[in-house]
Formats: C-alpha cells, structure tokens, sequence
C-alpha cells in the first residue's frame, strides 16, 4: 500500500519532503505533482523502478524517459548542448518543457533511448517538485503520469492512490493540477522538432 503525503503546494513541509526522498532513496517508485500533471519518479539509476514505470504505463522501447533537474547547472552535468540549444533551451526554462537531448557519460546506459542514446530533461516550475530534488540533491528519473487508455494526466492526488495504492509507493497530493503534460521538443540531431504539444508554448520551437 502506497504511503500518502498531503503536502502544501506553496510551502511544503520539509518532514514529508523528507520521508518522500528517503523512499526515493531506498529503490522506491513515487507519483508525485509538477507544473505539467502528475508524474512517476524515482533515482537516477534505479533499473527495477524504471522497469515499474514501463509496466504501470505499458510503455515501448521508443519511450524517452526524463531527467527531472533542479537548474540549468544540473542539466548541463547530464546532456550535451551546443550554444544554439543551450540559448534556446535557456530561454524556456524553467517551464512545462521537456526536452531530448544526447546524454552525457553521467547518464546510466539504461536509462537511454536504445538507439539514439537520448534522454529527457526538463526543469520544472512546481514548489514541490523542487523541494524533491534540493532534498534529493541530483536529478530524478520521472515520466509522465499517463496511464494506458487515458490522453491527460490524473490531476488529484487522491485518484491516483485508489488506482495505483499497490503499484508505486508513495503519493504525493499538493491539490489540483495543471492538466496538460509538457510540450516536448527534440533536439537529438541539433534543431527542435515538436514532438508533443502540451503545457508549454511550442511557438518559438515550431521554425
């Protein structure tokens, strides 16, 4: 049964933090919320929580899963950016963004694409999520909360506990969220292809 944490979406208290991170740090899988939904997270290296995520979200091999980072200097320690991206990408963070970037050696080689040797990342803009990752102090590995059959994210807390209590191991409830996921931009071979549209404006990408 997973623990539920009610935490408060502006200030959010440090013990929950705590206990969230510490069940990161122990192997475990949490749903947690963001500016762009809920999500599924858990430590960077952590095999057996991604194989979790696949399995709750009936994911393919194509799937990019995402660095969840605290700042631009973090995302710069796991992806590679030239200086065109690395303005571009600047100029939209933090945000509802996610972005696919070639992975640097600090990224273990299972949680790359297969074949491109690509990540996410993205730096969110949610008290909560960056409470996580200060506590936390290096990034998530998260996905996007969509559950098969469903085109949004689950948006409380509370629904996410009935439908997933013996699949992950911690909720996190801060109150409603925002619908839409991120809009992904992927910029595996230098220049941004939008891939998804979501939460954030996919105008200055779309050239």
């Amino acid at each position: 049964m997973a623990r539920y944490l009610d935490v408060h979406p502006d200030n959010p208290q440090p013990r929950a933090i705590r206990q969230a991170v510490g069940i990161i740090r122990d192997g475990g899988l949490i749903a947690y919320p963001t500016d762009s939904g809920y999500a599924l997270g858990a430590q960077l290296g952590n095999a057996e929580a991604k194989d979790r995520i696949v399995r709750i979200r009936k994911l393919d091999d194509k799937h990019h899963f995402t660095l969840m980072c605290r700042d631009f200097a973090q995302l710069g320690q796991f992806v590679h950016l030239d200086n065109a991206v690395f303005r571009a990408v600047r100029a939209a963070t933090p945000g509802s963004y996610t972005f696919i970037l070639p992975a640097t050696a600090e990224v273990p080689r299972k949680m790359l694409h297969p074949k491109k040797r690509t990540v996410g990342a993205r730096i969110p803009d949610h008290p909560v999520v960056n409470a996580l990752l200060a506590e936390l102090g290096e990034p998530m590995l998260t996905s996007t909360l969509l559950l098969p059959g469903q085109a949004d994210p689950p948006i409380n807390g509370w629904e996410i506990k009935e439908e997933l209590d013996h699949q992950v191991d911690a909720v996190i409830d801060s109150g409603v969220v925002g619908l839409e996921p991120t809009t992904v931009i992927d910029f595996s071979d230098g220049h941004p292809e939008v891939v998804r549209v979501g939460a954030g404006d996919p105008a200055p990408f779309d050239y």
